[in-house]
């Protein structure tokens, strides 16, 4: 059996080698990632994973993973900025408050899909003229929902979290071990 990580996303691929799992093959689905109008931040996020999941094709003896990820204050979905304006605008909406992190996760093997989906709440602390400009100038909001990376710089903003650090990550672990024994690919022990 294969393992087919749909994302070209370097942190979901560490995320699994703490399973002790090597991907075969990284296939970064191409789909449309817009919201549709009214969409809400849960529903959204499953949707991404469920579709992305769907678009990858997979030969029978392979499974796929797809995750997605979605910051969300409030019913407002806080994706990937397009540029440093609008990730500073981002970080200055999460600054002091507290905001949701939804990573949704499905497993695909044959025509069957597994999902889940993990909220985490997170409180980002207050942040200043200097540490937001210094944050943009690193360039590591870049690619990120909500414009940062808890497993990076950003993380010294963020003083508390309930829930699953690894889904704030990009893949909650926990329930991606679960979802990947339900679809018959082993976590541990002997992989054919």
């Amino acid at each position: 059996m294969r393992l087919v990580l749909g994302s070209a996303s370097p942190r979901r691929k560490d995320l699994l080698a703490q399973l002790g799992l090597l991907p075969d093959d990284i296939r970064a689905p191409d789909i449309d990632e817009d919201p549709t109008k009214g969409e809400l931040p849960r529903p959204y996020c499953a949707r991404m994973a469920r579709e992305k999941v769907k678009a990858i094709v997979a030969a029978p003896d392979e499974v796929v993973i797809c995750a997605d990820t979605t910051v969300a204050l409030g019913r407002r979905i806080l994706g990937k900025p397009k540029d440093a304006g609008q990730a500073a605008e981002f970080l200055l909406m999460l600054a002091g408050r507290r905001h949701r992190v939804i990573t949704a996760v499905a497993v695909k093997h044959g025509e069957r899909v597994w999902e889940r989906d993990v909220v985490t709440t997170v409180k980002m602390k207050n942040i200043s003229d200097a540490e937001l400009n210094a944050y943009l100038l690193s360039g590591e909001w870049q690619g990120k929902a909500g414009a940062y990376g808890i497993q990076g710089a950003a993380g010294a903003f963020i003083p508390w979290i309930s829930g699953s650090f690894t889904g704030v990550v990009g893949l909650p672990l926990a329930e991606t071990a679960t979802l990947l024994a339900a679809a018959g690919y082993p976590i541990t022990g002997d992989r054919p």
